[in-house]
């Protein structure tokens, strides 16, 4: 695709996020992270050229890679997958801006011992299962803000900013829905929180109307 193909999508991508922001507050701001797994390098800088900054890989090697190649652009990175304890070194070898997917106390232990032993603190979202499904990581609902005061005691190193979930899988409307719902009720009791990350090239509407401020869009920006 040309960087003119690129613009007018994320152009178009950026007036459905404007719709839905206002829907819910002139003051409501919504940040998106371009979702480049299935994308190249060379893919990320056209999208770059025309502004977008902020990008988001669900493999530890594939982040290296890419932030390596891309060194030289003022890039904002973040690692939206399941981490394996075995490649916590890796990650905090890149730094990247954000850990999006926290989803077990046994994570949060590991992580906190390997940053403590680096000297260095990792800006964090702790991962919701809000749709109670079997193939999703994360917190149950109920347990969600105990254990998020609980990590932000006991791991000093993990800087919690709030919470992610992803939305229903289901044909239902109404369950997607209640799924948003559900996780943004939880963030809106956490103490010092600041991110709600739900919505995807799906649903990101319905997720920002639902109180989210950051969405995770592939498909939408890097379409085939």
């Amino acid at each position: 695709m040309t960087e003119l193909d690129y613009k007018l999508h994320l152009d178009d991508v950026i007036r459905r996020v404007e719709f839905a922001r206002i829907r819910v507050s002139g003051h409501h701001i919504v940040k998106i992270v371009a979702i480049s797994k299935y994308s190249t390098s060379s893919d990320i800088e056209k999208l770059y050229k025309i502004g977008q900054r902020a990008y988001g890989e669900n493999k530890v090697q594939d982040l290296k890679v890419k932030s390596t190649e891309l060194d030289e652009l003022p890039l904002e990175w973040h690692f939206v997958g399941n981490l394996q304890k075995n490649k916590i070194n890796n990650l905090l070898d890149i730094d990247p801006t954000l850990f999006h997917s926290l989803d077990s106390l046994e994570l949060a232990y590991e992580l906190q011992k390997k940053l403590e032993a680096k000297d260095m603190t990792l800006d964090t979202l702790m991962q919701i299962n809000s749709a109670k499904e079997e193939s999703k990581h994360g917190f149950m609902p109920e347990v969600a803000s105990d254990i998020y005061a609980k990590i932000q005691l006991e791991c000093p190193n993990i800087n919690l900013r709030g919470v992610m979930s992803i939305g229903a899988h289901s044909d239902d409307q109404d369950v997607i829905k209640k799924s948003f719902e559900t996780t943004h009720n939880i963030y809106k009791e956490l103490e010092g929180a600041t991110i709600c990350s739900m919505g995807m090239s799906g649903d990101f509407e319905m997720a920002i109307e639902c109180g989210s401020n950051l969405v995770r869009l592939g498909s939408v920006l890097f379409p085939k």
